[in-house]
């Protein structure tokens, strides 16, 4: 047994036991190998719309070359706010290859909660798809936003773009309506910059791995998000470590191109990892815009064999609900990817009735872009851990005292990694890791004599809603804004459909107060998986004699009255 590491004895034999992020002096050098070894490979389906690597190529140079025309500082920020559409992805490779930072950021967001990332990170400009741009346009004029680049769904889908944008801007009114005329800040449309770029010169910026490349924001434990910062290297060092650890299934398939189903948002640090995965690998990204539309979700997979397809549990659930899901053709279907949330064995015992494949968990974090633990691929048996280490990842186990802890026992999880963050942008991160450069995730874990880790609990106080971080402090801060709330407290509690759910108690300001009026108040104020959904109004909220509200009894409270 390897001392130390016993989960490098479990490794399948082709997959390496660690990975050289420095044989690429930046990351721009890793995308342009992929746009020189696929060009034309298809690297995107959307609505029927396919692109090359090729295509991608042209259009991110075309976005660089704009970009640095705006007469920008060097290591800016620009900020990306769009779902899965063609143009997400040369945009934010177009702003890396422009030598610029990008930020991604979630299209269902709040005002409140877009002007708080645009301000903390500094972005000075964003593109935007028009159906979110009522939200910039509540906050823009707060912030450091001095260009914004509208895009429309259809932009880069040629004819039927025009369909696209018709029936999403007329028949199912999804735009709401905005201006963003203030003269202040220039807009531009998406298509006048790819036309205007492709006649700019581009120059390639000097860059090395250890220079940031992307701000992900992360939820916080004092209820604001925080930018984990990702380096080049960070970002390579993920890409190669994924990459290596599909290999003992990806090497087998004999097929011209390896499709993978890309319903996660591209904005979501899992969607992001495998997208440099699949770009390593030449995959074809079927992009799925709303996978919420089940029945849209199910047709999409029709029309085209699928080999790899990463969810989260809820995802896949939803599907297995549906009666047509079943009817799909899976004997392409290579690796089904769990990850984001906790995944249920009775989902997975489903899963592999109806699919023929079985359902691989795995543990990542923002922080690590989410490369952390997974199970094996070539398992065929749901095992209820979340795997073990991959390539290049040290884990280790520790208790309130900070001393390792042995096989079995439980302890906070402390992992360190060439793709693990240097800390949080704009703040103290002298508490985030250990004397020895581990970074505390937070998470208890207990690890066996394999090396395989169980998690057993999360963040004290997070709920994970369908794969999304969303924290108590945050909901709690947003509430209490209500003038019909006196005092409130939110905790999660187990959700059969979304893995968690958020449940608040609310003090209320008097008894005329309905939950109707606290559901319309977070609906104004929050995106949609942070919102309560239960609401219990009580007289008083168990606390400290400091005053700090005591959760952990609300929990109680909570399973005594309903199991």
């Amino acid at each position: 047994m390897t001392v130390n590491k016993p989960w490098l004895d479990h490794y399948p034999s082709n997959v390496p036991k660690t990975i050289d992020p420095d044989q690429y002096g930046n990351l721009i050098e890793l995308y342009e190998e992929c746009f020189e070894r696929f060009r034309f490979h298809p690297m995107s389906i959307c609505m029927g719309v396919t692109h090359t690597y090729d295509d991608v190529d042209k259009a991110s140079l075309a976005v660089a070359a704009w970009l640095q025309g705006q007469g920008l500082a060097k290591g800016s920020i620009v900020a990306l706010m769009m779902p899965n559409v063609p143009q997400y992805l040369p945009i934010m490779i177009g702003i890396l290859r422009a030598g610029f930072v990008c930020t991604p950021i979630n299209p269902l967001y709040t005002g409140r909660e877009l002007r708080h990332q645009l301000n903390d990170s500094g972005a000075e400009v964003i593109f935007i798809v028009d159906n979110f741009a009522q939200a910039l346009e509540q906050v823009v004029g707060e912030t450091s936003i001095n260009r914004i680049i509208l895009s429309k769904m259809g932009d880069m889908m040629g004819l039927k773009g025009i369909l696209v944008n018709t029936v999403i801007r007329q028949v199912k009114r999804l735009v709401p309506k905005y201006a963003l005329n203030d003269p202040k800040y220039k807009v531009t449309k998406f298509p006048d910059v790819l036309k205007a770029g492709k006649n700019l010169p581009h120059q390639a910026p000097e860059m090395e791995l250890e220079q940031k490349a992307i701000l992900q924001y992360t939820g916080g434990t004092t209820g604001l998000s925080k930018g984990a910062v990702l380096t080049q290297r960070n970002i390579v060092a993920a890409a190669m470590q994924s990459e290596a650890w599909y290999r003992p299934v990806t090497s087998e398939i004999d097929e011209v191109y390896i499709n993978m189903v890309m319903a996660l948002p591209l904005y979501h640090i899992f969607a992001f990892m495998l997208s440099l995965l699949g770009m390593r690998s030449g995959y074809t990204f079927i992009l799925v815009p709303n996978p919420r539309d089940i029945p849209g979700f199910i047709k999409t997979l029709s029309k085209q064999p699928f080999h790899i397809f990463p969810a989260v549990n809820t995802l896949f659930k939803g599907l297995l609900d549906h009666p047509k899901f079943g009817q799909l053709n899976f004997s392409s279907l290579r690796i089904s990817q769990a990850g984001g949330m906790a995944a249920t064995e009775q989902t997975a015992a489903r899963w592999l009735e109806v699919t023929g494949c079985a359902m691989i968990e795995g543990w990542g974090m923002t922080e690590g872009v989410a490369v952390g633990t997974a199970n094996v691929v070539t398992d065929r048996q749901f095992n209820g851990t979340i795997g073990v280490p991959g390539p290049g990842v040290d884990v280790i186990v520790v208790n309130e005292d900070n001393e390792r802890v042995g096989i079995g026992q439980a302890g906070e999880m402390c992992i360190k990694g060439p793709n693990v963050t240097s800390g949080y942008f704009n703040h103290d991160n002298s508490d985030s890791f250990t004397e020895d450069g581990y970074f505390r995730t937070g998470d208890i874990v207990s690890m066996d004599e394999k090396g395989y880790f169980t998690l057993l609990d999360r963040k004290k106080d997070m709920i994970l809603v369908s794969g999304f971080n969303v924290f108590p402090n945050e909901v709690e801060s947003v509430m209490l804004d209500c003038d019909a709330i006196v005092d409130c407290a939110v905790i999660g509690i187990p959700d059969e459909r979304q893995g968690e759910a958020v449940k608040i108690y609310i003090v209320p300001a008097d008894s005329n107060v309905t939950e109707g009026v606290i559901r319309y108040f977070a609906l104004d104020n929050l995106t949609g998986y942070k919102c309560p959904r239960y609401i219990e109004f009580v007289s008083e909220l168990p606390k400290s004699n400091i005053g700090k509200v005591l959760r952990q009894k609300l929990r109680e409270k909570h399973m005594a009255e309903h199991g």
